[in-house]
């Protein structure tokens, strides 16, 4: 298992943001971009579009939940960004794990 940090500066938002790829789906926006780090770093990102409080903080735990069972798989030196939809806080865990895991696989960041 690689090591995984969370990415909490806006300068590596911002970097992903311009200069990444991204993958849209009806639940999910991915940003992938490389980094010279050698470990995966994820950030997820609930605009106030999503909804309230709560909708933001299930979309937020959905995600992880989702991005946890498919960490293990993933090539070090990454940046993920995972942007919520405004679906993501009324589906389950699993629907978002299959949007998460075909722009993964489309992105080219699976062992």
């Amino acid at each position: 298992m690689t090591k995984i940090e969370s990415i909490k500066d806006n300068r590596a938002f911002q970097r992903a943001y311009a200069h990444g790829k991204y993958f849209v789906g009806p639940v999910l926006v991915t940003y992938v971009i490389k980094n010279r780090l050698g470990v995966v770093r994820v950030g997820i990102t609930t605009g106030k579009k999503i909804g309230n409080a709560v909708q933001r903080n299930r979309s937020r735990r959905v995600i992880r939940e989702a991005f946890r069972t498919l960490n293990k798989e993933i090539k070090p030196g990454y940046d993920l960004i995972f942007v919520a939809r405004a679906k993501t806080p009324f589906v389950k865990s699993s629907e978002v794990q299959r949007a998460m895991e075909q722009q993964l696989t489309n992105a080219g960041v699976f062992l």
